[in-house]
């Protein structure tokens, strides 16, 4: 069986055509994919039933399912979604007064192993393809609307897994995510954040891409990153920052770092130094401090709101454009670093 949704417009309509179906069949088909989201072939209901029977024979619609969700007392959803195959992802639905965001997953697991993150001590399981990730963000569309009657303002990719290591997926899925004929949301309104694989922030930049990008940065010494980020090994920060100037001359899209405050590890007004440095060396607009939100697989701890305030303050001396973004979700595991789930098929491990 075929991937209904892998099939483009052109393509359906040469189909049509080979079937002794009229054009405009192929926009239907198109439509009912797309834009209305149907789960089943035979909920094409503007088709003929002899029609529906013969794409059904060759092709189906593999859906994303919501497995169940999660409420937090601050509003934010976690969400356990079940893939066609008995795969788990996790997404977060993020409430606040003026913005729906939706934080998608791009892979099953994660291969790029960082010590402060859930997602980083499972396995890769495999990529999401580009219409799960469509999925994802529909779902969470109508979550948003169910719950409170607003529809997605901003995605961002900082779920599960390395989104610059499923290319292609991300970016088609961003594509029908933009696209008039699919969500029609702007790309100024999402944001693919990675951990620094600098081969593909230059592809994004030869791509001319107009989305936002973020670079979880962490720690603003090689010596320290490596220890909590070993891809860093093999995308040192020299390569990272030649990466981010050249995806900034390319596309002028924003970028912001990211920056995980760990107890008496990145803390110190010297880190801060350290930071502001690399800050400089690169055109991004701003620096999220981000709370730790621990995890039992690792040994670190939040910083005491002092040593925040202090290195919040040092920062802010020196002109930086700085935000301290408070987690959301902490109270249901679905905060930054905590998005887990079962990396193996549920007929694997029920």
């Amino acid at each position: 069986m075929k991937n209904l949704r892998e099939v483009s417009l052109p393509e359906l309509e040469v189909m049509m055509a080979a079937m002794g179906e009229p054009k405009f069949r192929a926009k239907q088909i198109h439509e009912w994919v797309w834009q209305k989201f149907a789960a089943d072939i035979h909920d094409m209901t503007n088709l003929s039933k002899a029609l529906r029977e013969k794409l059904a024979v060759e092709y189906f619609i593999p859906k994303v399912k919501m497995h169940h969700s999660q409420y937090s007392s601050d509003g934010t959803i976690k969400n356990r979604l079940q893939l066609h195959d008995g795969y788990y992802v996790e997404s977060v639905l993020i409430p606040t007064e003026k913005r729906m965001t939706a934080c998608v997953s791009s892979q099953v697991g994660c291969s790029l192993s960082c010590k402060f993150c859930a997602t980083g001590y499972m396995d890769r399981a495999r990529n999401l393809d580009f219409d799960e990730i469509v999925d994802e963000v529909t779902l969470l569309n109508e979550l948003s609307q169910k719950h409170y009657n607003k529809n997605l303002s901003n995605i961002v990719f900082m779920g599960m897994g390395e989104p610059l290591l499923n290319y292609s997926n991300m970016m088609k899925a961003i594509e029908k995510i933009t696209s008039p004929q699919g969500l029609g949301m702007s790309p100024r309104r999402i944001t693919v954040s990675t951990a620094g694989v600098s081969k593909m922030i230059k592809k994004l930049a030869d791509d001319k891409v107009k989305f936002k990008l973020a670079l979880s940065l962490h720690a603003a010494t090689d010596f320290k990153r490596n220890e909590i980020m070993p891809i860093n090994e093999t995308n040192n920060l020299n390569a990272l920052i030649e990466a981010l100037n050249y995806f900034y001359k390319e596309t002028g899209s924003e970028i912001t770092f990211e920056y995980i405050l760990f107890k008496d590890f990145n803390d110190s007004l010297k880190d801060a130094e350290e930071l502001v440095k690399l800050y400089r060396k690169v055109p991004a607009d701003l620096i999220n401090i981000i709370e730790y939100n621990p995890i039992d697989a690792a040994r670190y701890e939040k910083p005491e709101e002092h040593k925040v305030d202090e290195f919040m303050e040092y920062l802010t001396a020196h002109k930086v454009n700085v935000r301290l973004r408070r987690s959301r979700g902490k109270d249901i595991d679905a905060a930054c670093g905590q998005l887990a789930n079962i990396g193996t098929s549920e007929t694997q491990n029920p």
